[in-house]
């Protein structure tokens, strides 16, 4: 038998056991990371991994690391014994300190080695969570230890019941020829090895306890870049990774502070608006960057990320987006997510099209979302043609808003025949290439949109029957871009003209 511990978690498994034989159910494709032991370069690092039920932190020692943080039974006193708005404190334990009895200043961050009433026998581990000036015990240096560099959310996020479970050396990744991602699952395991599965993410703004607003629009976005539960590094340096599948989205930038260890941001200017980037090292802040998360498990997948890897990443809070779910199963999402959910028409028949607040955080901090329903017979399902018309297919999904939601809309503008076109609002300055153009004949219930070759571009339509001449938008093909198919053509029959029209995207 051989020790491992995987995602912190320690097991006793076979000789000669695969990755694949402990994580039979791992996504087919995603990496994760192998560290194997490193003793020499541990004993010469400065940081300590710091687990706690509220997250994990990296502490930066301010000299040697002192013994007692390393014993077990050290280990088991740290409960939270409190916290207020300037620090939060663990213990308590014996130690030798001498209090000086005098107040220090702090920065947020700092760890302080203090004792109540001047006691050394309750002595205590305490982390500033913002600057301030106070007597907590110390010694005539102050007692500050070290200093937390990755994690600092986790800090305002500790209250009644938190612990540390487990404080352990950072291991040195100088040496990356012993610490790689894989995802090779035929790869024989050896003592000691760490395995790290996946990324845990908490967005700006949210804890269990305590929901703020101020970053909910960049939030949202990115829920909706990862709500498939997947990054993929487009782009690995050596401060950060990046996620450029969002490329060309509008941001708002919302929260700037300084961009430390594990921090999550999207960039809401330049050609790169809209990518996911995680911080793999300390960097300033940038009028650039808006902060959107902190990274609190799984910072060693973001430190050996090559690029082209696909990992596995949580993010905390699960998205909530009504649109296009059947009233009943709204339903069902409220009483789970625990907010109030007001309806214009209680029918189970009925599909929600709109949502107010439109952002996670904010019907979090409310506790309650107030919908707009349609009947099922206004509600036009259709199939996308990613396939053949990727570039328009996104075009398509940015203008009507099924992008970020499951339903989106768009007016009808006229209807002749058996043509129906409608005309969404389409961006200053898209641009509209041809792409996938019919050949021969434009089949019936075919969706297209009308590239920049003629002067109708942007203009979207279905012809219900097959044409040999002309696209479903009345455009010659070269005109035309078809971008997938009309599921429901017999609900475009009540359409009127000037009617805003609901559709939803369905996936194969």
């Amino acid at each position: 038998m051989i020790t491992i511990h995987v995602d912190g978690e320690r097991r006793e498994i076979g000789d000669g056991s695969s990755l694949g034989s402990i994580l039979p159910n791992h996504p087919e494709g995603c990496a994760v990371a192998l560290i194997r032991p490193a003793t020499q370069q541990q004993a010469e690092t400065k940081n300590l991994a710091i687990s706690t039920t509220a997250g994990e932190i990296t502490l930066e020692l301010a000299g040697s690391t002192p013994a007692f943080l390393l014993d077990p039974a050290f280990i088991s006193r740290l409960a939270l014994h409190w916290e207020d708005r300037y620090a939060a404190s663990f213990g308590h334990f014996p130690t030798d300190i001498r209090p000086a009895r005098k107040p220090h200043l702090y920065e947020r961050g700092e760890v302080i080695l203090g004792c109540g009433g001047y006691e050394r026998e309750r002595s205590y581990l305490i982390f500033a969570k913002t600057r301030h000036s106070a007597d907590h015990g110390a010694d005539n240096t102050g007692g500050v230890i070290g200093r937390v560099v990755s994690g600092r959310a986790v800090l305002d996020r500790w209250t009644t019941g938190d612990r540390i479970t487990k404080i352990e050396p950072v291991i040195s990744w100088a040496d990356t020829s012993r610490s790689f991602t894989t995802t090779d699952m035929n790869l024989i395991l050896e003592e000691g090895v760490q395995v790290v599965t996946s990324i845990r993410v908490m967005a700006q703004g949210f804890t269990p306890d305590r929901i703020t607003t101020g970053a909910a629009a960049s939030v949202e976005h990115l829920l909706i870049s990862l709500e498939s539960g997947r990054f993929m590094v487009g782009r690995a340096t050596t401060t950060h990774i990046l996620d450029a599948r969002a490329f060309g989205t509008d941001v708002p930038a919302q929260y700037k502070h300084p961009r430390r260890e594990g921090t999550v941001t999207v960039r809401t200017i330049g050609s790169s608006q809209g990518g996911i980037y995680i911080y793999r090292a300390d960097v300033p802040s940038s009028p650039s960057h808006s902060i959107v998360g902190q990274v609190v498990h799984g910072i060693e997948l973001v430190k050996l990320a090559k690029e082209g890897d696909v990992f596995v990443i949580d993010v905390q809070p699960q998205r909530i987006d009504l649109l296009g779910l059947p009233l009943d199963s709204a339903k069902k999402t409220a009483l789970a997510r625990d907010f109030t959910l007001n309806v214009d028409k209680d029918d189970a028949s009925r599909i929600i099209v709109s949502q107010e607040p439109g952002t996670t955080l904010d019907v979090l901090h409310e506790r309650a979302a107030t919908v707009t329903t349609a009947p099922l017979t206004k509600v036009v399902d259709i199939e996308l043609d990613d396939a053949h018309a990727p570039v328009s297919c996104d075009l398509f999904r940015r203008i009507t808003g099924l992008k970020e939601h499951d339903a989106g809309m768009m007016p009808a503008f006229f209807m002749f025949d058996d043509v129906f076109l409608f005309k969404p609002t389409i961006p200053p300055g898209t641009t509209i290439y041809p792409e996938n153009c019919p050949v021969g004949e434009a089949s019936a219930a075919a969706l297209a949109i009308t590239n920049d070759s003629r002067k109708g571009a942007g203009l979207v339509g279905v012809r219900l029957s097959a044409n040999k001449e002309f696209g479903p938008t009345s455009e010659p093909f070269e005109g035309t871009n078809i971008i997938g198919r009309v599921i429901d053509t017999e609900k475009l029959k009540a359409i009127k003209e000037r009617e805003w029209v609901y559709i939803r995207e369905v996936r194969r």
